[in-house]
């Protein structure tokens, strides 16, 4: 259990079904939206080429830009793919970007996850965990103000911001990677079930990478975890249905092209093997109480990928679920601003 109640994040895959530049605009809008309605921070994801999974290639271009749209709310990468990144680069794009928005960037970071991907950039997908170990230490450094090569240090000064890095993974072993340097940790909205335990709950292959991590801080250093998930909130299910039923399908179709094993073909059987929570706020509440990782998180973002549903449907989701769900589970949004957007929207 985290000794406070989990703050709240707002996720998005940019996935709007709209050309490049309407797409990033309506992802501003849902950022602004969420920093309104007392959503602490929004994480974006980095994805090359494929814009059904994002297309959103440069993401800390784009939060410089959503900085300047904004005025509290943190802006978080989740996550730069640091394998196919010039680690030098990398710190030096996010110190500026956290320069920018008076220092409210977040830098997350993994090893990535689209084989495809890798070839563009003359990197092994095969060697990527070798990859992002040593670039990992090259940025950390940077980000501290080490000696990157012949006696040069990154300019602007990223002291604060070697504190706000934070690391993805789906195992044990990438959470003991997190902990050991006192960085934050990602887990993600869904992961990959074995052939043998097809209906394992998310719990059971999260909850170890927690312990591995909470095991590897160092002494005095406050854990950071972040667990994504699959949220859409609406005034009534059969409205949330309509959209899963398309979303999720297209998804499960995805995840089964990569080899994954997703149990079941009906809607509730994917709504269950993609680990979504669908419905009224009452509903979705009850949902998300029932996921035991979320007691362990220090936060938890909400996403309404893959259910993927229209622009205005997602802002009525982020209204739904820092007004009701939120509140209904003791997650902590800024009551301030709630209640007086609230108000403006009555």
């Amino acid at each position: 259990m985290t000794a406070s109640a989990p703050t709240v994040a707002f996720f998005t895959r940019l996935l709007d079904d709209a050309p490049p530049a309407e797409r990033y605009a309506l992802a501003t809008a849902q950022i602004q939206h969420a920093e309104r309605h007392g959503i602490g921070r929004a994480w974006v994801a980095q994805h090359h080429f494929h814009a059904a999974e994002g297309g959103l290639p440069s993401p800390l271009v784009f939060l410089a830009h959503v900085a300047a749209q904004t005025s509290r709310i943190r802006l978080g990468t989740g996550v730069v793919t640091l394998p196919l990144e010039d680690p030098v680069r990398v710190a030096e794009d996010a110190a500026v970007a956290d320069l920018l928005s008076g220092g409210r960037v977040d830098l997350g970071l993994g090893s990535g996850g689209t084989p495809s991907s890798f070839v563009p950039f003359g990197e092994d997908v095969r060697a990527k965990a070798a990859t992002y170990d040593r670039k990992l230490q090259v940025l950390v450094d940077a980000l501290e103000g080490r000696d990157v090569g012949a006696g040069n240090a990154i300019y602007p000064d990223t002291s604060t911001l070697a504190e706000r890095v934070w690391q993805a993974t789906f195992s044990a072993p990438g959470g003991h990677r997190a902990g050991i340097r006192g960085h934050g940790l990602l887990l993600s909205r869904t992961q990959p079930r074995s052939a043998e335990a097809p209906h394992a709950p998310l719990s059971a292959l999260q909850d170890p990478i927690i312990d591995t991590y909470l095991a590897a801080l160092p002494t005095g250093v406050a854990p950071r975890i972040t667990a994504s998930r699959t949220v859409f909130v609406a005034d009534d299910r059969a409205e949330a249905l309509r959209f899963a039923e398309v979303g999720l399908r297209r998804a499960a179709e995805g995840f089964r092209a990569q080899g994954q094993t997703i149990p079941g073909d009906s809607l509730d059987e994917l709504i269950a093997a993609l680990d979504t929570h669908l419905g009224t706020p009452e509903q979705v509440a009850e949902s998300l109480s029932a996921d035991t990782t979320l007691a362990r998180a220090t936060e938890v973002a909400f996403q309404v990928h893959s259910v993927d549903a229209p622009h205005e449907h997602v802002l009525r989701s982020i209204e739904l679920f820092a007004g009701e769900v939120a509140p209904a589970l003791g997650y902590s949004v800024s009551q301030t601003l709630t209640s007086h957007t609230l108000e403006e929207n009555k």
